[in-house]
């Protein structure tokens, strides 16, 4: 009994120190509204930015659209603790009419794991 609750408190305090040197993402903010624009104006783009307030470097890993109309770019190198990066967002608004709104999960080592961010906007069909 006592060595199972030494094991346990060893665990906590273990996570604790694990979780205090872990990157850590904070987005500026996690949605976009590109309100009403034209189909004739094609795409439109906006740029998250975010800083690792975690004491390690940051990566990410991967960034994945909701569809295909939705092509992200984002930064390629680790991110130091302090440092700042992004991630941008192209809509192609081509032949999509109406309203939309699409997301974009950001995968990283971070002990967040994974960051949903979002756009949206109504597109006016071209007349």
């Amino acid at each position: 009994m006592k060595k199972t609750v030494l094991f346990a408190l060893f665990m906590m305090v273990f996570g604790v120190v694990f979780a205090q040197k872990a990157p850590q993402i904070k987005f500026a903010q996690q949605s976009h509204d590109f309100g009403t624009f034209s189909e004739s104006k094609k795409t439109v783009s906006t740029t998250f930015t975010f800083k690792n307030t975690g004491k390690a470097p940051l990566v990410i890993n991967r960034v994945v659209a909701s569809c295909g109309c939705t092509t992200p770019e984002w930064s390629k190198e680790p991110i130091a603790p302090g440092g700042s990066g992004f991630v941008k967002a192209t809509y192609n608004a081509v032949g999509r009419p109406g309203a939309f709104n699409k997301t974009i999960t950001v995968f990283t080592n971070s002990s967040e794991g994974s960051v949903p961010l979002t756009i949206k906007g109504v597109v006016q069909p071209n007349k």
